[in-house]
């Protein structure tokens, strides 16, 4: 297909309602796309939005139409074609007046590409005027392509020309001609009816001609209807197409943004899982510390108990050496007792060998 977008914004796509004529029926939820189309084929430009998968807009730009700003934000056109009106609300001015602007100079295009169509089928037309076998056909050629009756008749002043060559005959008694010039304006009479009775036949056949070709025209005008609205049809599929694939385009960026994030997150969740590992393996460490701080607990326990019992006896052992210091002490006091007596004795049997 020779049709692509030259243009695109987006926007919220509004018709008018059929009943009232008056209110606004929207025909997207949310804003969409709404693309300028040129078909170098036809030389046509056309705006086509899609929903999804639904065209809620297949307009062909003609001259007669006209796009009206209703606001600092929404515009609307009429289509004759779809015996609608399309409104269109837009985010912002500036794309208000950039879609309008396409409009005007898309509008002016399809001005000028109309004029030049028109241009090249009258240099089409008129070497088959030019082309006509006789005198007598080449005036009802051209009535017969317009295909109306009162176009045949400009040819009818032909039928009235015999009434003018009969003044010489009305003014011949009052000539006093010969009766050969009698016979001269006779035959010449005869030849300007056998004249008109061709041109009678020959307007007969043109008329029934006309009618054939009515009859064809309107056979052509319900086939070229007929193609028109299947062309209508491969267009809006062309125009679907289109847009599938822009937003198919769109999809695949999305897609590998979202790819991009997927690894990111997967990076992410490696590093989780590595620092879940590490928190394992400190979970276990802090398990193994934690019995081994309850088996030193343990044993803490008990050699407390071991010094418990060591400080018992100690204790018993200590009070068991105080007794024996103070049984010492009272051995010590009773031997110095005794020594002092034993000293004393000694000192006085000293005495007694002396004075013996």
């Amino acid at each position: 297909m020779g049709e692509q977008p030259i243009f695109s914004t987006r926007a919220h796509v509004f018709q008018i309602d059929p009943s009232t004529k008056k209110n606004w029926l929207p025909s997207s939820k949310h804003a969409v796309t709404v693309s300028y189309f040129y078909d170098s084929t036809r030389n046509v430009y056309r705006i086509i939005s899609l929903d999804g998968t639904k065209a809620i807009i297949n307009s062909t730009i003609t001259p007669n139409m006209t796009f009206t700003k209703t606001s600092q934000k929404f515009g609307q056109w009429a289509d004759s074609r779809a015996n609608t009106v399309y409104g269109l609300g837009f985010s912002s001015e500036s794309h208000l007046l950039k879609f309008a602007d396409k409009f005007a100079e898309f509008k002016e295009a399809a001005r000028i590409a109309k004029e030049k169509s028109q241009e090249k089928m009258e240099l089409t037309s008129t070497p088959s005027q030019e082309s006509a076998p006789d005198d007598l056909q080449s005036p009802l050629t051209p009535e017969s392509i317009n295909g109306t009756d009162e176009d045949v008749t400009p040819d009818m002043p032909a039928q009235h020309t015999p009434p003018r060559t009969e003044l010489p005959l009305h003014a011949l008694p009052f000539s006093h001609s010969s009766s050969n010039i009698n016979k001269h304006w006779e035959a010449e009479l005869e030849a300007l009816k056998g004249n008109n009775a061709k041109l009678t036949s020959a307007l007969l056949e043109s008329t029934a001609n006309v009618k054939q070709w009515k009859q064809q025209l309107a056979a052509y005008q319900d086939e070229a209807e007929r193609l028109h609205k299947r062309v209508t049809e491969l267009e809006c599929v062309s125009g679907q197409t289109t847009v599938i694939k822009t937003q198919k385009t769109e999809l695949n960026q999305t897609i590998e943004d979202l790819e991009v994030v997927l690894r990111t997150k997967e990076e992410e969740l490696e590093r989780l899982k590595a620092e879940v590992e590490s928190a394992s393996e400190f979970q276990s460490q802090k398990d193994s510390l934690t019995q081994r701080l309850q088996d030193t607990e343990s044993m803490n326990s008990a050699l407390e108990e071991q010094l418990s019992g060591l400080e018992r006896r100690l204790e018993s052992d200590q009070q068991e050496g105080e007794e024996f210091r103070k049984s010492l002490r009272s051995l010590l006091e009773l031997l110095d007792s005794k020594i002092f007596e034993l000293t004393e004795l000694r000192d006085t049997l000293s005495k007694l060998l002396e004075r013996s």
